[in-house]
């Protein structure tokens, strides 16, 4: 069931829909995408909508459905964003398009990153620069903390906009999910307030950190395989136990594991 009084992410299905569509690659792809790809555009948080660069949306993508204009975005975060800049480049954006170098602003604000000085932070990512409450992880000093999820969304979309994998960012992101990761427990959550976080998003994480390191062309060990083998059903499906982010619908958790398995 969808969320009272949202649409029903009408960005993350339409950029599903083209990546899936630009991998198929089925007769008349290339022309069923275009409307796609002109709504995605649409719904980028820029100039043609009322937002400036230094606004806290600025380059991002929200939920979809309708322009936002200032000063109300709606829900913004970077898995959404991630998802779009993913759809785009699978679409054939080049990498100096507009679009990509408005997203990275939003990407690199969503970034714990000091390009004068990368030891200061620790190089990974949070969620948002306008939802403050679902940067899951909380606060530590004055910023928000780094967590595994959005760290793992944070390469991939910096990848996507055409960030080289030796890039300083790219490099820190990773550095950050080398360190940290253990198999599907979503790292990043400390004190007894978040303790429900590393299982809740344990097959979204289990996806998107496989493909993370995937790009970054490393060799995954069998943690995270191991753990789904020893959770699938007798049906073939997967289920989370915790129903925080909707993964306890095996229709989400288990696309979520078969992408994570085709990572490995």
């Amino acid at each position: 069931m969808m969320d009272p009084g949202l649409p029903d992410y009408p960005n993350y299905a339409t950029a599903l829909a083209v990546s899936a569509l630009c991998r198929a690659k089925r007769a008349g792809w290339e022309r069923d995408i275009q409307p796609l790809v002109a709504y995605l555009r649409r719904m980028q948080f820029d100039e043609k909508n009322g937002w400036k660069p230094e606004d806290p949306p600025y380059g991002a993508w929200g939920m979809g459905g309708m322009e936002h204009p200032p000063p109300n975005p709606g829900h913004v975060d970077l898995s959404m964003t991630r998802y779009v800049v993913q759809a785009l480049r699978a679409a054939g954006v080049p990498s100096d398009d507009p679009a990509f170098a408005r997203a990275r602003i939003f990407i690199e604000r969503c970034q714990n990153y000091n390009p004068q000085n990368p030891k200061d932070a620790d190089g990974g990512f949070f969620f948002s620069t306008t939802e403050i409450d679902t940067n899951k992880a909380g606060q530590e000093g004055g910023h928000y903390r780094s967590y595994g999820t959005t760290t793992a969304d944070g390469l991939l979309a910096l990848v996507a906009i055409g960030r080289p994998v030796g890039d300083g960012r790219v490099r820190a992101a990773h550095n950050w999910l080398s360190a940290h990761h253990r198999g599907m427990a979503v790292p990043g959550f400390l004190g007894p307030a978040y303790q429900r976080w590393p299982k809740g998003l344990a097959f979204y994480y289990a996806a998107s950190a496989s493909e993370a390191f995937r790009v970054m062309g490393d060799v995954m060990d069998t943690s995270v395989a191991d753990s789904l083998k020893r959770t699938q059903r007798r049906d073939g499906s997967w289920a989370n136990a915790e129903n925080l982010v909707k993964e306890d619908d095996p229709l989400i958790a288990t696309a979520f594991a078969v992408r994570a398995l085709a990572r490995q």
